[in-house]
């Protein structure tokens, strides 16, 4: 119930983290990098299970970004309720594996192209606009990530995958944007993503 810090393992600092209370109905609030434009990240939250757009609240964080060895959480109930028992999932870049990152929007079918320093395109992408609401974009090699239509999942809805849109293609390296919808990339607006590489 008081601001406190918590060990971890990760061995880097955190760029993304969901928790998520286990002895109650909560929300998963999230803290990553980008969020408040990467400024101060520390200082903002988002929820993975809302399409809530990001709000700036000492109660989450304590304003204090986590370091390699721990992470801080505040007073807000959703993080650390005196008593109760709360998991943390912790992300961080892996050079050719994995990058947690942020890119902004121009608003043009030909949309940002974002170099996650894959050798090759990825099989999982996970992206979030911050300053306004918006789903949490779901796309993966299961259902393909491919030049042309492709599936995609709403974290934060329980409906069935909407099918046949073209929204995003693979590169070599990363993925681009080729839809102007403001989900993922409305012009000038701040959107946090999670990708992971394709494992051969």
């Amino acid at each position: 119930g008081s601001a406190r810090t918590v060990s971890h393992n990760l061995g880097v600092a955190p760029e993304m983290m969901w928790l998520k209370n286990r002895d109650a109905t909560e929300n998963w609030p999230v803290y990553h990098k980008g969020l408040d434009g990467g400024t101060n990240p520390e200082t903002h939250y988002i929820r993975l299970n809302q399409n809530n757009a990001e709000a700036d609240s000492a109660d989450w964080w304590n304003d204090t970004a986590p370091t390699a060895s721990v992470f801080t959480v505040g007073t807000q109930g959703q993080v650390n309720t005196n008593t109760q028992k709360y998991i943390a999932i912790l992300f961080a870049t892996i050079a050719g594996v994995s990058k947690v990152g942020s890119y902004t929007g121009n608003g043009s079918t030909t949309g940002p192209t974002v170099d996650c320093g894959f050798s090759g395109s990825p099989s999982f992408i996970l992206i979030k606009r911050t300053a306004s609401t918006g789903s949490w974009y779901v796309f993966d090699s299961a259902r393909g990530i491919a030049d042309g239509n492709e599936s995609q999942l709403y974290l934060n809805s329980n409906s069935a995958e909407q099918t046949a849109t073209d929204q995003i293609d693979p590169t070599s390296s990363g993925f681009q944007l080729v839809t102007n919808a403001t989900g993922l990339n409305a012009d000038g607006e701040t959107y946090i993503f999670y990708a992971i590489a394709a494992i051969s």
